[in-house]
């Protein structure tokens, strides 16, 4: 996500990094023109002058993003910053913040030590889309609950021929989508393709002739009552009040599409983040996506 998430807005937001402004005049007066250039300078060099990011401070909070809201990436978050970053010598707290882009440039620039919002593929979306950005996924933590829901049928073999179906609009929960259809013996894709890239171009078979409408996270949940069926992620199902049971088909999400633990490039070697990488492996945490309610569902442990 989300998943999340690796994300989510259909697509990551996008921004040129540039403001055009017109050059302020200043009423420079004889014999003051020093006092001023002075003052600037001793205002201007503090500024451009980068803060140490925490990531290379002994002893440093670390913190950990996910999109505001979510209640269950900030729970695992909570639980490692609790249970298990003591054992690693290591201070980890949660913070949300509004979107992909946003958390993502603060894990690149080191304000935040990194992010558990997003699977592989939309990384490479939001990198694709922010050139200047250095993100590198440093390991799977979960799987994001991912699946076939409706609210007319409660099983694939009664979706009617020419059905309606909705996928996610961004391009990478669009491709996990055509996987789960395909895993349902909907459609079939083509021989050959990569199916973590693949569009509905890539459709080799499509024996009901399914009828595909692109929505994004928090319309599709919305849609359902309109639609035959959607593919999309259990937390805005259930965030929008539509029971577990409506889910008709859930396969394991392929491991492209697991939740990895998302840090900046340059702080890779860093003891903080290497320790903060082993904290996110220690199989504490697999059992608290094993066991713990409120992540029931919606974060699953890697092996399931």
């Amino acid at each position: 996500m989300s998943a999340s998430t690796p994300p989510p807005s259909s697509s990551p937001e996008t921004d040129h990094g540039f403001e055009l402004k017109k050059r302020r005049r200043w009423p420079w007066i004889a014999g003051g023109a020093v006092v001023v250039i002075g003052v600037a300078a001793a205002i201007t060099i503090p500024l451009v002058s980068p803060a140490t990011s925490a990531n290379e401070v002994e002893g440093a909070t670390l913190t950990v993003v996910t999109a505001e809201g979510n209640a269950a990436e900030e729970a695992l978050v909570e639980f490692v910053a609790e249970k298990v970053a003591p054992k690693y010598g290591i201070k980890v707290e949660f913070r949300g913040l509004s979107d992909s882009t946003t958390l993502n440039s603060a894990v690149s620039s080191g304000e935040v030590a990194g992010t558990i919002y997003q699977h592989k593929l939309w990384l490479s979306q939001v990198l694709e889309a922010n050139p200047d950005f250095k993100e590198t996924a440093a390991t799977p933590v979960f799987r994001w609950g991912f699946g076939l829901w409706s609210q007319k049928y409660t099983d694939v073999s009664q979706i009617p021929d020419g059905g309606t179906v909705s996928l996610y609009s961004d391009p990478a929960n669009e491709a996990q989508g055509l996987q789960i259809l395909e895993n349902a013996g909907l459609i079939t894709l083509k021989d050959g393709i990569d199916k973590s890239y693949a569009t509905q171009d890539d459709i080799a078979e499509n024996p009901k002739n399914l009828q595909f409408v692109l929505l994004d996270f928090a319309a599709q949940s919305r849609a359902l009552p309109d639609l035959d069926a959607a593919v999309g992620y259990t937390e805005y199902y259930l965030a929008a009040g539509i029971p577990i049971e409506q889910q008709i088909f859930a396969p394991t999400a392929p491991d492209d599409f697991a939740g990895q633990l998302t840090v900046g490039t340059d702080y890779l070697d860093t003891p903080n983040i290497k320790n903060l990488i082993a904290a996110f492996q220690d199989p504490a945490v697999q059992e608290f996506l094993a066991t713990d309610p409120t992540v029931k569902g919606i974060l699953l442990p890697l092996d399931q």
